[in-house]
């Protein structure tokens, strides 16, 4: 069978058990490694991933080092922080939970901001509530139970009713072992009537690794909730991935993506929204730049459930050399989801010969009383706008900078603090400029 392969059961759980691992994440872990061979590999559209490895791990836990003050933290690491401002963040150094800073205004409106290990320990009752229950389950696919599996990292978030976040909450991951895995679990609980918003960012300091890449992050807005999910993730070649970013809303919530997907290798990404509740909406905006000869491949779904729910979807992707990317933009209206709203654009340039990038607009619709549409396109560079900034007495090269600048600038001005804005801005300029 194509992805097959053999684990060593007991080592993982022998490991786990060794860093006192909670027995309900072992109960899941062993679930997981249990069903895992019996379980279908996924099949994006468009992109064969038979020959791609997921699988090989050299170190499933890579101990790191920790950092006592924000002022210890290393440069890659203070280029997307504040130090000054910041007010909560979570720094995971590889696959150790290296330092936190949370006010403490909001510790005492009940506010948790904890590495996965640390909540399953503290808070059971939340994390077993959400762990991969609603948005994304253990046995969906081959990836999702190998994510279980293996989990080694990653944040739960949970904010109480009623209570708004003024400040974002900020994880950023440094990836600067070239053997460590990143299987993160990212969750993140608004409860009724309570507004946060989330940033996090992958970075690194590799050109090329070894690890793989496995993250599954879980979103739930509950009524009259509100969550702004920013991130921007830059992570080396070889890399291989699977990252998986999944959203579920009660009556009138609010889920709202600004995605920078930056990473050199290749990946598969899946962004679904649920809308479950009446009256809710989501809005995803997703950019991304590939080059070399990386594959890349976007599946982008909002799914209507709920009466009068709104979704909208804004893709833009930049290909250059020979990289390849799939934007699937998916709006599925229910039936019984009346008066829904269903709305996407994804658009690609292309700035070489070589480079590939697909837009497919899918509209699905089991209901009449709906309003849906969609646009798509794929092309070059206009030529138009080149000769008018050139004529200006700009050289083609900065001209064209100037167009694709501008052209990712409705994804890049909606990421929600400002030194992770620059880090993506500064990571579009590295990866057209080189």
């Amino acid at each position: 069978m194509e992805n097959e392969f053999v684990i060593n059961k007991n080592e993982i759980l022998e490991a786990s058990k060794s860093r006192g691992e909670s027995a309900f994440l072992t109960e899941k872990r062993t679930e997981a490694l249990d069903k895992l061979n019996s379980l279908d590999m996924i099949k994006p559209d468009k992109t064969r991933v038979s020959k791609w490895d997921f699988f090989t791990v050299t170190d499933q836990f890579v101990e790191s080092d920790v950092f006592g003050s924000l002022e210890e933290l290393p440069e890659a690491v203070r280029e997307v922080i504040d130090i000054e401002t910041v007010e909560n963040v979570i720094i995971q150094h590889n696959n150790t939970t290296a330092f936190t800073k949370v006010s403490d205004d909001l510790k005492s409106q009940g506010v948790i901001v904890e590495s996965i290990f640390d909540a399953a320990h503290n808070h059971p009752e939340l994390l077993e509530k959400y762990f991969m229950t609603d948005a994304v389950k253990i046995d969906e696919n081959k990836l999702t139970a190998y994510h279980a599996a293996l989990l080694n990292g990653g944040v739960f978030i949970y904010v109480p009713k009623n209570v708004q976040v003024k400040s974002p909450i900020q994880m950023v991951v440094l990836h600067d072992d070239e053997k460590a895995s990143l299987f993160n679990h990212v969750i993140v609980v608004a409860d009724t009537g309570a507004e946060v918003t989330y940033v996090e960012n992958y970075v690194t300091t590799l050109e090329s690794a070894q690890g793989k890449l496995n993250i599954v992050s879980e979103v739930i807005a509950n009524d009259n909730a509100r969550i702004k999910y920013g991130a921007v993730d830059f992570l080396a070649k070889e890399v291989v991935g699977y990252v998986v970013r999944r959203g579920v809303t009660g009556n009138d919530a609010v889920i709202d993506w600004a995605l920078g997907l930056m990473n050199d290798s290749d990946v598969i990404y899946d962004n679904t929204t649920y809308l479950m509740g009446h009256g809710s909406s989501s809005d995803v905006k997703i950019v991304h730049v590939g080059r070399g000869n990386q594959k890349s491949n976007f599946t982008t779904e909002v799914i209507h459930y709920g009466k009068e729910t709104t979704g909208n979807i804004l893709k833009h992707g930049v290909m250059k050399d020979s990289a390849s990317s799939v934007f699937n933009g998916i709006g599925y209206i229910k039936h019984g989801a009346t008066n829904a709203d269903a709305q996407q654009e994804s658009r690609v340039l292309m700035l070489s010969p070589n480079a590939r990038g697909d837009a497919n607009p899918i509209l699905l619709i089991d209901e009449d009383e709906v309003v849906a549409g969609h646009a798509a396109s794929a092309g070059q560079v206009d030529e138009i706008q080149l000769f008018y900034l050139m004529s200006r007495g700009l050289k083609r090269e900065e001209a064209e900078r100037l167009v694709i600048h501008g052209f990712l600038a409705p994804v890049v001005e909606s990421i929600p603090i400002e030194s992770v804005k620059n880090l993506l801005v500064s990571v579009i300029e590295e990866k057209i400029v080189n």
